[in-house]
């Protein structure tokens, strides 16, 4: 049997969306084994497949080398791959890939900062965003005002927003001091502006968010805004296990690019903001080491701080 239908193919190999290489085939611009393509048609590794005359390095999805990178969103970029309005989104700042794309994972909203996910695996995607994976997210809120234990139980017990029931997992005090203050949570969903709305519900405004963790990898210590580090081997199949895929051969990193990892590591990159006039902005809204109450949270958190 045929591995994937055509357009599906190309699509996953970055040349467009689905819809778009539905239409190039009409065009008659795709061949496959030197004869004209057509919608619905099925390849398979081996098959020489070529558009425009230029012929497309085909590999197999379940073939082909799993990579993941956890990127560090800062404030003012969009979570989006083109931006209508021109504002900076957070696909511009990975690294290109030759007839593959990267899928995110998750979203975050222009205001939230932390853990973002990029795969070159679909079906992981797929899978580590479907609520039926209930895969947990972990995030530190510095909140506007209290929440007292009524407000704390309303919120892990259930709370009806317009879509729906939603809760967290679990909630709790990071610190901080008058109206100020920070809170960890836990909730296994990925809607909209959840968290935000969620203390919204309650009567209280959520003044910075920052995502700390998604599933199996929290926020690299290492990490600072703006910057990107891929994942090797271990961190990925720990993800892969979580919503039952099975490990890829070649999965990780390798020569090159493994040493690259080992520097950054050792010698942490600088930040990277969305633009100067950001500067001021991200540096008021970054907790301090020495009175940040999310500092106190996890242990990544505190690290991250302590360096900068």
């Amino acid at each position: 049997m045929k591995d994937e239908k055509l357009q599906k193919a190309l699509a996953r190999m970055g040349l467009g969306s689905r819809r778009q290489m539905e239409e190039v085939i009409k065009a008659g611009r795709v061949t496959v084994n030197n004869g004209p393509a057509t919608i619905g048609d099925r390849v398979e590794q081996g098959d020489e497949i070529r558009v425009d005359g230029r012929q497309i390095k085909y590999t197999a999805e379940n073939e082909k080398r799993r990579r993941v990178i956890a990127y560090y969103k800062p404030e003012g970029e969009v979570c989006s791959a083109k931006d209508p309005e021109g504002r900076p989104t957070v696909f511009e700042r990975l690294p290109k890939l030759t007839h593959d794309r990267w899928v995110m994972v998750g979203r975050l909203d222009i205001n939230s900062t932390g853990l973002l996910l990029f795969t070159n695996d679909g079906e992981m995607a797929h899978r580590l965003m479907h609520p039926s994976s209930e895969v947990t997210r972990e995030y530190a809120v510095r909140v506007l005002g209290e929440v007292t234990p009524d407000i704390a139980r309303a919120l892990t017990a259930g709370v009806m927003l317009e879509d729906g029931m939603a809760q967290f997992e679990d909630i709790k005090e990071g610190g901080g001091e008058g109206v100020n203050k920070w809170y960890h949570v836990k909730l296994k969903e990925g809607r909209n502006r959840e968290v935000r709305r969620l203390f919204e519900s309650q009567g209280l405004k959520v003044s910075r968010l920052l995502r700390t963790r998604y599933g199996t990898i929290a926020l690299p210590k290492e990490l600072r805004t703006g910057r990107f580090l891929e994942l090797d081997k271990k961190d990925i199949n720990t993800l892969t296990d979580l919503v039952s895929l099975r490990p890829r051969y070649g999965t990780g990193l390798h020569g090159a690019a493994k040493e690259k990892q080992e520097r950054i590591k050792n010698k942490p990159l600088k930040a990277r903001r969305t633009d100067n006039r950001s500067d001021s902005r991200s540096n008021s809204a970054k907790p301090k080491s020495s009175a940040s109450p999310a500092s106190r949270g996890t242990r990544n958190t505190r690290d991250r701080n302590d360096k900068r």
